[in-house]
């Protein structure tokens, strides 16, 4: 391990991993070259993707030579997928929403669709009951991106890019908690 990953590496272990645990996820360093990090990230990536901007900015608040920080799932070192695949990918993954999700959140007066995928992410959006539901992220993380990792294998991981602060009706409102 070069001198760079090492200090990242500890810089990992102290501020960030248990945050990254707690989502559902482990981060470790992949790889580190003219000072730009890789991380890789196992379990649930999509956990992660949110936090990637505090987990460089704290990365580099502690190791000042890191200049960027990339978020990878294992065997990322493959070629990106391309606008076909992306398009199969979001489609197929809408198909497995409408046929064993959406049927069972429906009781919530959820729904939740597809509003991309890239490079192996699906970003999905969640809407009626489920929009700003103070249980979306156990429905999410324990749910849905278990899923569509066991029937999608092209996917890298799930993200929510619902508005939650616009939902007018959660199914759990955080009061509710």
């Amino acid at each position: 391990m070069t001198g760079l990953a090492a200090q990242v590496t500890v810089a990992l272990e102290r501020s960030i991993l248990p945050s990254v645990i707690a989502r559902g996820a482990t981060i470790r360093v992949a790889a580190a070259e003219a000072g730009v990090v890789t991380l890789e990230v196992t379990g649930s990536p999509g956990a992660v993707f949110p936090l990637a901007s505090r987990i460089e900015a704290a990365i580099r608040a502690v190791v000042p030579e890191v200049t960027g920080v990339r978020l990878t799932a294992p065997g990322a070192g493959l070629p990106l997928s391309s606008p076909d695949t992306a398009d199969s990918l979001a489609g197929a993954g809408q198909q497995i929403l409408d046929a064993e999700v959406n049927p069972a959140i429906a009781a919530h007066h959820g729904h939740v669709t597809v509003a991309d995928a890239a490079e192996g992410w699906v970003r999905i959006r969640l809407e009626g009951g489920c929009q700003g539901c103070s249980l979306a992220e156990v429905t999410i993380r324990q749910g849905i991106e278990p899923l569509l990792r066991a029937r999608l294998p092209g996917m890298v991981g799930v993200i929510d890019v619902t508005d939650h602060e616009a939902g007018t009706q959660p199914f759990f409102s955080p009061a509710k908690r």
